[in-house]
């Protein structure tokens, strides 16, 4: 038997590649372990979104020097976001020289390639392509979030945001053929998917780069017209992109979650403008009463960073006042973190740690009173839930309705995969406890 294992490390859309990395490690014959000192591959698909993942990344990675030295033969691979930085390959060669294959996020179909000619010549190889405008589709993929699955609508980012790398990284934006995508899915949704998660960097620009242009609203339609029972889910939304037909289309079709994720990152208008978010505060706030008016009970969740530089305490203050005026249904919250590589990483004005901790301390508490207030309307009411996982451990099982509320509840049967009807008895933070009716 030959095995493999893949760390992981940020977001959904790493979390897919990894399933297309897996997807090709066993068409070629390996199994998955968790044990890396069974595993006869191990790869790290990496991130560099923000510098603790990349920390966390370098010592994994160096803790293996060990096993690479006990047993010559065990590959060592560094795919993903790290390597596909500005010398960074060559940094992880000198760093960790017992890697075996270093590859970037456009060589991620060229994987097989790469691991055959490891084990055939014995040689080490790096491949970081830039060529920033094509896309190179897996052929395998080996799904491991059931009942929920991706489907990438599109690759990259043109908004050069100051604080991220990711336009550096993963290059222009490129559209996938929507008929690729709706093959895709109707695949998934006959083999008993039933949510059907889109990513893009920035869906609501998607299509702009195809002939003939296609709208990400239309997508959407023709996804929510395949025949089935399951949920869509998309991410992640821009909101100077958006627009009244993505709403329109968001309340025209069941199948199509009335949630939102949409990212605001700063309450300060000057912050939003050092961000290079192309919107003001106004602005998006004009987009919120927009989708509220088309969908009256849609779910808004957001990203939201503290500390950017220049970020005064009128800033934060703006920031926490636009908090308490959407009332979100849930953020994430960040502290800044310096990537190198970026415009904001060379600008003046850097804040003091402690005054970062002080007011991610602020913004948490109050998105947490909100949860707690939204999470209390939930009672006495009934859900439709799609169960995702039973906790051996608790004995309960989770799921989520589709505005992403996560519901605990326990059943006499296994319902994993299966929607269920479930009553609202207690709600705790923003977890929410029911049961089967």
């Amino acid at each position: 038997m030959k095995y493999y294992k893949i760390i992981t490390y940020g977001c959904q859309m790493n979390e897919h590649e990894s399933e297309k990395l897996s997807g090709i490690l066993e068409n070629l014959g390996y199994n998955l372990t968790g044990s890396d000192e069974l595993a006869d591959v191990i790869v790290f698909n990496t991130c560099c979104i923000r510098e603790n993942a990349e920390q966390r990344a370098y010592g994994n990675i160096g803790a293996l020097k060990r096993l690479k030295k006990a047993n010559k033969n065990k590959i060592i691979a560094v795919g993903g976001c790290m390597p596909q930085q500005k010398d960074k390959a060559e940094i992880l060669r000198d760093k960790f020289p017992f890697i075996d294959i270093i590859f970037g996020t456009h060589n991620l179909a060229d994987f097989e390639r790469l691991l055959k000619q490891r084990l055939e010549k014995g040689k080490k190889f790096i491949e970081i392509s830039n060529d920033e405008y094509s896309i190179k589709e897996c052929s395998f993929v080996k799904r491991s979030t059931y009942p929920s699955a991706y489907v990438n609508v599109m690759y990259g980012c043109n908004n050069f945001c100051s604080y991220c790398i990711v336009p550096y990284v993963r290059g222009r934006e490129r559209s996938r053929n929507p008929e690729d995508i709706l093959a895709e899915v109707k695949t998934l949704v006959e083999s008993g998917y039933k949510e059907i998660n889109l990513l893009g960097q920035n869906v609501d620009s998607y299509g702009k780069d195809l002939n003939p242009k296609v709208e990400f609203s239309t997508l959407l339609s023709r996804v929510a017209e395949i025949d089935g029972k399951f949920r869509i889910r998309f991410i992640s939304n821009h909101p100077k992109d958006i627009n009244e037909n993505v709403a329109k289309t968001i309340k025209k079709y069941d199948k199509i979650c009335n949630s939102i994720h949409f990212p605001v990152q700063s309450g300060s208008t000057k912050i939003l403008g050092l961000m290079n978010r192309k919107y003001t505060r106004e602005e998006y706030l004009e987009k919120i009463d927009m989708l509220r008016r088309i969908v009256p009970d849609i779910k808004i969740t957001t990203d939201i960073m503290v500390g950017f530089p220049m970020e005064l305490e009128d800033d934060f203050n703006d920031t926490l006042s636009l908090v308490e005026k959407v009332e979100f249904d849930g953020a994430f919250t960040f502290v800044y973190s310096p990537r190198s590589g970026t415009k904001a990483y060379s600008m003046d004005g850097h804040i003091d740690e402690k005054i970062k901790k002080e007011r991610i301390v602020k913004l948490v508490d109050l998105q947490n009173s909100i949860n707690r207030k939204i999470a209390s309307k939930y009672l006495g009411k009934t859900l439709e839930i799609l169960v995702d996982e039973f906790n051996l451990e608790q004995q309960i099982y989770i799921g989520r309705d589709e505005g992403g509320k996560v519901v605990h509840f326990n059943s006499d049967k296994n319902v994993v995969g299966e929607f269920v009807s479930i009553r609202i008895t207690k709600a705790s933070g923003i977890s929410l406890y029911g049961e089967i009716v």
